[in-house]
């Protein structure tokens, strides 16, 4: 059955809660609208108020009450509308969820999922635009994914509910309605950590994950069709952890690195992905480890500007030719 990446996340909650009674769902505009992009619309009607549940406009309050909840046994799912606004509860996120089964020695588990809406290119500007999955790579507790197909939005949103931690699940708004994929019928779910090789190449490796994905895939066919140059394309779909068997593996195979993400390029987790293959792999690269990155600069509304700002397509030929020619 094919689906947009959009219907593909709405069918994952559906289905996860009908299999479990324990599974809901809570946020703003969540139940009678069916989300500000109609990513849980059905689900009021299929599953009533008492488990699609609309909030005040409360990051805060979503999050502290989705902690307690799953504390006590519920598999919440929270949304935050758009995931600019995820750091309104940083503080409940990463020093009460994600510390939560560590502080009880095991014998407690925080299993819920935050829903966020990230990215940009979609004429955003200031606070419906950023990335910020790099603010909680870094913490012990957490598992942080970012799906980039319809297959993985339903198979790690599905994995995510199961989970017995807390996962963030960023969700880029740009693929919603853009890119469509057949999915199996039946149950499947995509295991939160490893990677996935979605080309093969020889010449040059691009790690990416979720927006840059498909601008990636494009750039290493143009190169490839105007001058045979081979490159492998790397999914990491998971953030935390990191899958750095799959990074080693794909810089070890060609020698040259690109890394491609939308989050800016200081403190993106772009330079951890550098600093893990400049560790491990040093001696296997033929050039320097090179990033496309959104520039150090709050996203623009004027859709040049933005075009300015992000990577894209044409940039990141731009630096497989460089790269490939060093």
């Amino acid at each position: 059955m094919e689906a947009t990446y959009l219907k593909a996340i709405n069918q994952a909650l559906h289905e996860e809660m009908r299999r479990d009674d324990n599974v809901f769902v809570m946020g703003e505009d969540v139940g009678e609208l069916g989300g500000a992009f109609k990513v849980t619309e059905g689900l009021l009607e299929a599953f009533g108020e008492d488990r699609v549940i609309d909030t005040p406009i409360s990051e805060t309050l979503i999050v502290g009450a989705g902690i307690g909840a799953a504390v006590l046994g519920m598999r919440p799912v929270l949304e935050m509308q758009f995931g600019d606004f995820i750091s309104c509860a940083f503080d409940q996120i990463v020093n009460t969820a994600a510390t939560l089964r560590y502080r009880h020695g095991g014998q407690a588990s925080c299993p819920l999922v935050l829903r966020a809406p990230s990215g940009a290119g979609v004429h955003g500007a200031l606070f419906h635009s950023q990335n910020p999955e790099a603010w909680f790579t870094r913490v012990p507790g957490l598992k942080v994914v970012a799906p980039a197909t319809p297959y993985d939005a339903k198979g790690l949103l599905k994995s995510a509910v199961r989970d017995d931690n807390p996962v963030i699940y960023f969700e880029h708004k740009r693929l919603y309605r853009s890119i469509k994929e057949d999915l199996p019928e039946g149950d499947f779910t995509v295991p939160i950590g490893p990677a996935e090789l979605r080309l093969e190449g020889r010449d040059l490796s691009i790690i990416t994950y979720g927006g840059t994905l498909h601008q990636s895939l494009d750039a290493a066919r143009i190169v490839e069709k105007e001058g045979g140059l081979k490159v492998e394309v790397l999914d990491l779909r998971t953030l935390l952890p990191l899958d750095r068997e799959a990074i080693l593996a794909t810089a070890r195979k060609t020698g040259k690195v690109l890394i491609v993400h939308e989050d800016r390029l200081t403190g993106g987790i772009g330079g951890e992905v550098a600093a893990i293959i400049a560790e491990h792999a040093f001696d296997y690269l033929d050039g320097p480890i090179r990033r496309v990155c959104a520039l150090d600069a709050h996203t623009a509304f004027s859709p040049p500007l933005e075009e300015y700002i992000l990577p894209n397509t044409n940039k990141i030929v731009e630096a497989i030719r460089e790269l490939a020619a060093y």
